[in-house]
């Protein structure tokens, strides 16, 4: 006798859900109040981004052309160009036969172009400092939210007579940051030998 044919399954699958991960939602599986979040810090950036100085864009502008491959072929045709030029292989005559004026050049260039990167440089550590204000301010938040939720769980849990642990009582007083800020500074200036470590 002929064994029966296993039974197949003829319903479509995806390729991409073989394995045993699924793939990242998509923009419209992202809840709403992230995506809010997004488009307002990306809102908040372009404002900032027009609010800026006159002088800043410019910096921001020629240090991302600086920064850019069209910037390293212009400087490669040209300053080929004038070493060629001046070894007089193209049949011109030689007007910076030294390359002082070269070198005079390139160095009032490289002044000019680490200035330009400096003014970016400062306004990217602006930036950087607001975000890491931003995610202190938002942690700090969150603590003080999940002490709010220990403290009412505490209460649910004495009414129904819920023995609690002994750790519990401190998690349910906020965390002062200055205070920590003074126990990092404290222990920075602790000497080596106290901390553990060999000296």
């Amino acid at each position: 006798m002929t064994p029966p044919n296993p039974p197949t399954d003829s319903s479509p699958r995806n390729p991409e859900q073989s394995g045993p991960t699924v793939p990242p939602p998509g923009a419209e599986g992202i809840a709403g109040a992230l995506q809010r979040n997004i488009l307002a810090l990306e809102r908040r950036r372009r404002e900032e981004a027009a609010a800026a100085p006159r002088e800043e864009r410019v910096a921001a502008a020629v240090t991302d052309f600086t920064g850019s491959m069209a910037f390293v072929y212009i400087h490669l045709a040209l300053y080929g160009f004038w070493i060629v030029a001046n070894l007089g292989w193209i049949g011109m005559k030689p007007w910076d036969p030294s390359f002082v004026v070269l070198a005079m050049v390139a160095s009032v260039e490289a002044i000019f172009l680490s200035t330009f990167v400096l003014i970016t440089q400062n306004r990217m550590a602006a930036a950087a400092d607001k975000r890491a204000e931003l995610d202190l301010q938002i942690s700090l938040l969150a603590e003080h939210e999940v002490t709010k939720i220990v403290s009412m769980v505490s209460a649910i849990a004495a009414h129904l007579g819920v023995e609690e642990r002994e750790d519990v009582e401190e998690l349910k007083r906020d965390v002062a940051p200055e205070a920590v800020l003074d126990a990092i500074d404290s222990t920075e200036r602790r000497p080596r030998g106290d901390l553990g470590e060999r000296a």
